[in-house]
């Protein structure tokens, strides 16, 4: 851990001088990257790629669409990049109850046969969903052809949509690959970690989700887990595995993921985490929990949605106290990690936003 850090703030006057230098180096970073994230992903405001339930479709150069008949169902693949593609070394699949986090036994060697494209596997809906006809498209995942200490990994689980199934049925993929870009970006300034550059997003019911100690999943009030992704998420938790849940308003959509969260843990307690917990200092600092607006969203000082209106950080735990679930509720952190760059998006807000997220991949990459 100590040769992935540069040094921790201290506390007190000099503890407040440094997070407004770290504000100003996320905003100078972010201004200067803006560019070159948008030149790997194609995004300005607005053409994020899956961005809301009436916005435009995902980036063709990022992500091809494929027919879905169940779910996220479908086969796996992406758009192909112009010219040649590098030979993808593959992850070999974890025995059960192993987790291989950030060794060289969880990578095939360089020059091994290229990694199969797998369907994703579904089943039927386990939430008080309406049944789903097939849904028209769904983004197609692809595994990372490179081997690094940590990849920013995205849950790609099942989801319903407002009067029945459909661009809410790809609510995994909201910001999706610009935020999980431009934050890693941000993240290798910041830390001396050996991250991948590029997004990851893997089916919760797809056994390679343990070679990934870190999962990110958002706009978890539209999850509808079938019961492998249940029991694929169920067992990664308990074999060492950190999940972040962000980006859900009000008390609508807490009832239907804790509903989810029921189904995977049905004896576990949702806790509040306080502002002593280990996740809020092994990095920066973090002595207030702000409430981080949709790009937008702030203009008039409204930064809630819905009966959103107080920001939490709740967690679960496991029978030895290690903090497996970490729950961002009445927030969306993945909304300023996208827009940081834009002159608009109010520095205090991105600068909290980096802040946690590097705080949380620290936790899980040392517990």
């Amino acid at each position: 851990m100590a040769r992935w850090l540069r040094g921790r703030p201290a506390t007190g006057a000099l503890a407040r001088a440094r997070r407004i230098r770290a504000g100003l180096v996320v905003l100078a970073l972010a201004v200067g990257l803006a560019a070159v994230v948008r030149s790997r992903v194609g995004h300005g405001p607005g053409e994020s790629g899956i961005q809301d339930a009436d916005g435009p479709s995902p980036h063709p150069a990022r992500i091809s669409v494929l027919p879905a008949t169940e779910g996220i169902a479908g086969a796996t693949s992406m758009a192909a990049p112009p010219g040649p593609i590098p030979a993808m070394p593959g992850f070999s699949e974890s025995p059960p109850g192993v987790l291989h986090f950030g060794t060289s036994e969880s990578a095939v060697p360089v020059g091994a046969p290229a990694m199969p494209r797998v369907p994703i596997a579904s089943g039927d809906n386990a939430a008080p969903a309406p049944s789903p006809p097939a849904l028209s498209a769904a983004p197609a995942l692809q595994y990372p052809r490179e081997w690094h200490e940590f990849y920013f990994t995205r849950a790609a689980y099942s989801s319903y949509g407002r009067g029945g199934w459909g661009r809410r049925g790809q609510s995994w993929a909201i910001d999706y690959p610009k935020a999980d870009i431009q934050f890693l970006t941000v993240l290798k300034r910041l830390t001396n970690l050996d991250a991948y550059d590029d997004e990851n997003a893997v089916a919760l019911n797809d056994p390679r989700i343990r070679n990934f100690p870190f999962l990110y999943a958002l706009e978890v009030g539209y999850m509808s887990m079938s019961e492998p992704e249940v029991e694929g998420l169920r067992d990664y938790l308990l074999a060492g595995g950190f999940l972040v849940i962000d980006d859900f308003w009000g008390s609508q959509e807490w009832a239907q993921f804790e509903f989810q969260m029921k189904l995977v843990f049905p004896e576990k307690p949702i806790i509040d985490l306080e502002l002593d917990h280990t996740v809020f200092n092994t990095f920066y600092e973090i002595d207030e929990i702000l409430q981080v607006p949709a790009y937008g969203r702030y203009f008039g000082g409204q930064t809630y949605e819905r009966d959103g209106y107080v920001p939490f950080v709740k967690g679960i735990e496991d029978d030895d106290g290690r903090l497996m679930v970490i729950i961002n509720w009445n927030t969306d952190l993945g909304d300023a990690w996208e827009w940081a760059e834009q002159p608009d998006y109010p520095v205090p807000y991105s600068t909290f936003a980096f802040q946690m997220g590097v705080n949380m991949i620290v936790y899980a990459m040392t517990h």
